[in-house]
């Protein structure tokens, strides 16, 4: 008995002490899996960059925006002509009888339609200002209650502040390009 348990320690023993030498060709302690140099995660920011200029009349537009305001614009501008119309169009049809339900909805849709749109091209604060122009109408919009929460999230999740009622800008403004 007492020979096996030598034989099965010396075996052991032998086979721990192999394993670091055998590997000639492949990775040790004391060489690293990467080919490349190891970076800092402040290399990967662009904390201390220069900001990009604009290279086209859309981006300029973005980058003017941005400027003024206190919660200033993001995203990407887009036309917002059509979904203007059906506001302005919506709105006179409630001019008659502003308590009237199936107009304030249609209204309520119509700023819906234009803050989803400028959801989808990542205004989320003019977003915001369609939403509750859309509740301010019809108090229980179910899908400008939804858009209004999830937006006021992402803003919490990034630790931002949010625009408060009246403070939100604009949509950004749209330069059409001539052909």
């Amino acid at each position: 008995m007492k020979y096996l348990a030598i034989v099965g320690f010396s075996f052991l023993f032998i086979s721990c002490g192999n394993s670091s030498a055998t590997i000639e060709n492949g990775n040790s302690a004391s060489q690293p899996m990467r080919a490349e140099k190891l970076q800092s995660t402040t290399v990967h920011t662009t904390e201390g960059q220069a900001t990009p200029q604009p290279v086209n009349a859309n981006a300029a537009a973005a980058a003017e925006s941005a400027k003024g305001g206190r919660f200033s614009q993001g995203g990407n501008p887009i036309d917002v002509t059509e979904y203007n119309k059906a506001i302005a169009e919506a709105q006179r049809s409630m001019k008659p009888d502003p308590k009237n339900a199936e107009a304030r909805q249609k209204v309520a849709q119509a700023y819906f339609e234009r803050g989803f749109a400028l959801t989808e091209a990542r205004q989320y604060a003019a977003a915001l200002k369609d939403y509750r122009s859309a509740l301010k109408l019809v108090p229980d919009h179910t899908e400008s209650i939804k858009w209004e929460k999830q937006i006021i999230d992402i803003y919490e999740m990034m630790k931002k502040e949010y625009p408060k009622g009246g403070e939100e800008p604009d949509p950004l403004p749209f330069a059409k390009k001539e052909q």
